[in-house]
């Protein structure tokens, strides 16, 4: 991958810990009392930093010193967000406690809080922020040696409250300039069809010349379904460990039939050749790396065992792979036409500004040379340019912009494309980097990712979901995210649920070099097995767990290291316990998918929780102390089968945002006074208990200011008093709320 330097991005990082530092929590419950001046003097220098940081993340993309200083904040600010973190929440544990949750909780609630002791917790607490304080200052002393300016920041764009974005897809453009590309390979495909021997089609070429979108214009021929018995599409990228690839292609070839005991006993590679056996099929192996000619071997010896006429086509940047793999010459595929390159530059940048005057000829031509053929760096170059609105400003991106080399590939335009940002949109984008490459990922939870680690918070009268909302639509419309699409849920998610859909995209791999380029030293994927390599750093924040058994791994990299994890994503069901349980108390959001009945993770080591997502869990309650996580935004227990009840005292959650609760046959009832969830917008299944019971009745759905769909249960048990107060048919929720009765 050639060399690129994006912009690092701190000043967001370090707006979150001003903002904290402000929360009028802190005076009202006196958390900081004794450490007075070290707060106004770390609130005052702080302000100091945001001002030059713009023109000190400028100048790391050419300055080793500026960037080493930028690090260095970066990683103070880090601390110092997890510093008043800790002051936050004991400011909510106060207000708790003065409201009555600790005489709910009853006498294990000392146990819960190990600071309850205010002379413990100022003690604890004042010598960190010292230590930050002093950091802090050191920083300011470098800032001023190195002479960074205070640039003028333009107000964050409020273009989100008029306008929805529209999602420009080069898709289209594409097909028609690889029309003749498409028939001759389809031509070639199909004509092997009365051959025994397995072909193997390569299709190489350098990033973004659109590999992956010719694979799936051929994939998607009406001729190409008719022809082949079966078709297979998986993502490789940088891995190839045979085993995984045999799985994941016996998963895609056989998504409805079940494994037998007998067959889930054999070899990943020897339930391919069952799978694939006599079958004709075409299997796209996309984004090939691999140059160990055995491992190709040992999984091609098995796809030969398909019927007559299998295709194995497959997409890489590497010639060396396409000889490797290839038993046909590799179909080189070539740069794009000027015609078309001009036609996706003026199509993205004059999507929303048709009445913009168009530059010279000169100019737009030079712009379509520094792009070498590539529909990518086309599509993110005409989005830069999309806010550009005076043929100057064109000349000058032509001027600043580097052409596109074999070298160094198209990175250079994504660089600038990425630079171009806000930013609020590179913090957004550049979290992304957990995600592995191909990873398809769903638009709502990133967004409540994005919330729940304050990279976007409410606005005058605007929530920030919806301010969510425009940031994806405005990425995704530079290209930052692809294959933007709604899908229908399947029956076995949604349970019989109608209408159910939900957003789904990825990340081009190139732009997820971007990301990762930004965010490299934070981001940590766990390997697909365990074993001796070393994967976790101390500097990771974001983990992403897609492996086999990926507790032990987990497990077994935390008796080494100590990370401020932040993010942890099981993206697999978890079977075994998790260990280090304190080494998980920076967690603000956590995944994870389990066979447990029980919880077990322990609430006093979550306080900072603002994401919870345990859907499809075997749990059968969660303990009654969770109720302690002040901060938790999004709860997500839909599909838990065994669930029995919620905490009763669920009402102490005030920041809770989203309760996914659907999909949970045992549960009877709700806990009692939902109504003061002030900041409920989302429930998706309110379960009505028995009158006269402690739990809570349908007329308090009428005080929470719901949207989306709201299925109803047990309607037998509401009284007559208690839907004329519901008054359910002239709710109004943000968006409206769907109500499906069950009785």
């Amino acid at each position: 991958m050639a060399e690129l330097v994006a912009t690092m991005v701190v000043g967001p990082l370090l707006s979150i810990v001003k903002q904290k530092a402000s929360s009028y929590l802190l005076d009202k419950y006196k958390v900081m009392q004794g450490m007075e001046e070290q707060h106004r003097v770390l609130k005052r220098k702080l302000r100091a930093i945001l001002d030059v940081i713009a023109d000190a993340e400028q100048a790391a993309s050419h300055r080793d010193g500026a960037m080493a200083w930028l690090e260095e904040v970066k990683r103070v600010a880090y601390e110092a967000n997890e510093v008043f973190d800790e002051f936050n929440y004991e400011a909510l544990r106060r207000e708790a406690k003065k409201n009555g949750h600790y005489s709910k909780l009853g006498f294990d609630a000392v146990k819960l809080f190990p600071t309850h002791n205010r002379f413990v917790f100022r003690d604890k607490m004042g010598k960190k922020l010292c230590r930050i304080v002093q950091a802090i200052e050191v920083l300011v002393a470098e800032m001023n040696t190195f002479e960074f300016k205070y640039q003028h920041q333009a107000p964050a764009s409020m273009q989100w409250r008029q306008t929805d974005h529209v999602i420009f897809d080069p898709k289209t453009i594409i097909s028609r300039s690889r029309d003749q590309d498409t028939k001759n390979i389809v031509a070639t495909l199909l004509g092997h069809g009365s051959n025994e021997s397995l072909m193997v089609f390569p299709i190489v070429g350098v990033g973004g010349l659109g590999k992956t979108t010719l694979a799936q214009l051929i994939y998607n021929e009406p001729e190409v379904h008719k022809h082949f018995e079966l078709l297979i599409w998986v993502c490789v990228s940088d891995s190839f460990d045979v085993d995984s690839l045999a799985s994941t292609i016996v998963e895609e070839a056989t998504p409805n039939r079940s494994t037998g005991e007998s067959a889930s006993k054999k070899r990943p590679l020897d339930r391919l050749q069952d799978a694939l056996s006599g079958r004709r099929y075409l299997l796209v192996l996309d984004d090939v790396w691999n140059r160990d000619n055995h491992k190709w071997q040992k999984l091609k010896t098995r796809l030969t065992h398909g019927g007559k006429g299998s295709v194995v086509l497959t997409t890489t940047r590497d010639k060396g792979v396409a000889e490797i793999m290839g038993s046909v010459k590799p179909y080189d595929l070539s740069e794009l036409e000027d015609d078309f390159i001009k036609e996706i530059i003026e199509t993205r940048a004059f999507t929303l500004q048709k009445e913009k005057k168009r530059p010279a000829e000169l100019v737009v031509a030079e712009i379509v040379k520094r792009c070498r053929g590539s529909p990518l760096a086309a599509t993110a170059l005409g989005s830069v340019l999309r806010t550009k609105t005076s043929e100057e400003e064109w000349k000058a991106i032509a001027t600043v912009s580097n052409i596109c080399t074999e070298e160094s590939g198209i990175l250079p335009i994504l660089k600038l494309s990425y630079n171009d940002l806000s930013s609020q949109m590179k913090q957004c984008f550049s979290f992304c980097a957990v995600f592995p490459k191909d990873y398809e990922i769903n638009v709502d939870k990133l967004i409540k990712l994005w919330i729940a680690h304050g990279f976007i918070q409410d606005q005058k009268e605007v929530r920030a979901e919806t301010i969510g909302k425009w940031i994806f639509s405005e990425l995704a419309s530079r290209s930052f995210f692809v294959d933007v699409e709604q899908v229908r849920v399947s029956f076995i998610e949604r349970w019989g649920r109608e209408n159910y859909s939900k957003h789904r995209c990825k990340i081009h791999d190139l732009m997820h070099d971007v990301a990762l380029s930004t965010m490299e030293k934070e981001c940590a994927l766990a390997p697909e097995k365990p074993g001796k390599v070393e994967w976790l750093s101390d500097t990771a924040r974001h983990l992403l767990l897609p492996c086999e058994k990926p507790a032990s791994i987990l497990n077994d990299s935390l008796e080494k290291r100590s990370p401020a994890i932040q993010t942890l994503l099981f993206n697999r069901y978890v079977t075994e316990s998790l260990h280090n349980l304190s080494k998980y108390s920076s967690l603000k959001a956590l995944q994870l998918h389990t066979s447990s009945r029980s919880f077990s993770l322990k609430s006093k080591h979550l306080h900072h929780l603002r994401y919870l997502d345990l859907s499809s869990s075997g749990i059968e309650a969660l303990p009654e102390d969770i109720s302690i996580l002040y901060n938790l935004q999004t709860l997500n227990i839909s599909d838990c089968e065994q669930l029995c009840r919620l905490p009763r005292q669920m009402k102490y959650m005030t920041a809770l945002r989203h309760l996914y609760t659907h999909g949970c046959p045992n549960m009877k009832s709700m806990p009692g006074d939902l109504q003061k969830l002030i900041s409920l917008q989302t429930l998706t299944c309110f379960i009505v208990g028995p009158a006269g019971s402690e739990c809570s009745s349908v007329r308090e759905l009428q005080q929470l200011n719901l949207g989306g769909q709201l299925e109803l249960h047990q309607l037998e048990n509401v009284t007559k008093k208690d839907a004329e107060d519901a008054n359910l048919e002239k709710k109004k929720g943000a968006p409206r709320t769907d109500i499906k009765m069950d009785y």
